[in-house]
């Protein structure tokens, strides 16, 4: 069973602004326990800590990318990433005269190198839409656009709901690891779901008999894993995921979707030494377990069942165009032709390189973790980055 909430150690004070805000969401939370009667699930706490409007952490106006955030994403570390992207884009963009659709789009950065790179390409898309729950980045986005590339403003729009009969390509990077999850401990008798409550200043688990739709879900991973999960064993599932994937997909006329994120197999997801599960915490650059501290001022993630996402993207008629680490993606997809002018470099710059491609590939690093899910739908051609290392076949 789960322990009483605690500070990690070594994890960063906040600063008192930043107390204040969480104090803030914390009472809104605490609202919604109290209206619910006692508690809620940690979806529903995911949810509120995340996205409550101008509270959540990714709705409100905190810094979260780069060295002044709390993490940092590949078109952050480097623009090789987005050029390596934009390379395996240009095929489909081209032959269906289609757009782009990002979720999520962060500082803007990989907006930026695509739309440079689709240019240099002659394939620069008929539309770039940004699909962003944040205002304030929003507003970081629209900036950076006009600042670094004014020339293709006019290209970019926001929106606030995906588009009919979309043709073209649509990039998730780092968004399924943020769709609220429910937790579940596994007894000799029964399927517990994991809730929050607050007691004495402080919010805590709690539990209660899984309801139908947990309850399923649990006894379905146990039928596809091929036995039943120990007893105390605690994970999660993310029953968002299927309706995301089908309001995504139903709105794509024909396309491709590239889903980057950390995540296994189910296999891997629900070994048995991953009793604990996969929920992940960041501050400050500091990774960790407990999702109840700092409300609205962490990041709350939880890694990816991709075996998952395949099935889901199945039933809404896609294909699996590929399933391979982040590393192998950049190297299948033309790190090498982003590589090709090395020697030209100053050493200042090819060590910078050089360091942004090893944060990018290596398996300490990203390489191995962040894998590239590709899911195609309609007439469009595989590409050459899920060629070598296809993992699909182990989904």
């Amino acid at each position: 069973m789960q322990p009483e909430p605690h500070i990690p150690e070594g994890l960063p004070v906040p600063d008192a602004t930043s107390l204040e805000h969480s104090d803030r969401v914390a009472a809104f939370i605490r609202a919604r326990i109290d209206a619910a009667g006692d508690l809620i699930s940690m979806a529903e706490f995911m949810q509120h800590a995340l996205y409550a409007p101008g509270l959540g952490y990714y709705t409100a106006g905190s810094v979260k990318f780069g060295e002044s955030g709390d993490f940092v994403t590949a078109p952050e570390i480097s623009p090789v990433f987005g050029r390596v992207l934009a390379q395996q884009s240009a095929a489909t963009i081209s032959t269906l005269n289609g757009g782009i659709i990002e979720f999520g789009a962060g500082s803007g950065a990989l907006a930026v190198t695509m739309l440079k790179k689709l240019a240099e390409l002659d394939a620069l898309p008929a539309s770039y839409r940004i699909l962003e729950v944040s205002p304030e980045l929003c507003e970081r986005q629209q900036r950076k656009i006009m600042t670094e590339i004014p020339e293709f403003a006019s290209v970019v729009s926001w929106i606030d709901a995906l588009p009919v009969k979309f043709r073209g390509v649509v990039i998730a990077n780092e968004v399924l690891d943020a769709l609220p999850v429910e937790r579940f401990v596994r007894t000799a008798d029964e399927v517990l779901q994991l809730c929050v409550g607050y007691r004495d200043g402080q919010f805590v688990y709690r539990t209660r008999i899984a309801g139908e739709r947990l309850l399923q879900q649990v006894l379905e991973i146990e039928a596809r894993i091929g036995h039943r999960l120990a007893d105390g064993y605690a994970s999660e599932v993310s029953l968002g995921l299927q309706g995301w994937l089908a309001e995504l997909l139903s709105a794509i006329d024909t396309g491709i979707v590239f889903l980057f994120d950390y995540g296994v197999t189910r296999q891997e997801y629900y070994a048995l030494e991953r009793d604990q599960g996969w929920l992940r915490c960041h501050f400050r650059h500091h990774a960790h377990n407990e999702p109840l501290i700092y409300a609205g001022i962490q990041d709350i993630t939880a890694w990816v069942d991709f075996s998952a996402v395949a099935e889901a993207a199945f039933e809404q008629g896609a294909e699996i165009a590929g399933f391979v680490t982040q590393a192998l993606f950049l190297m299948n997809g033309g790190l090498e032709n982003e590589l090709a002018a090395f020697d030209s470099l100053t050493d200042v710059e090819q060590l910078e390189l050089s360091r942004q491609i090893k944060l990018l590939t290596l398996p300490s690093e990203m390489g191995e973790n962040f894998k590239c899910m590709g899911l195609c739908k309609g007439a469009v051609a595989v590409p050459d980055a899920f060629g070598f290392g296809d993992r699909a076949h182990n989904l």
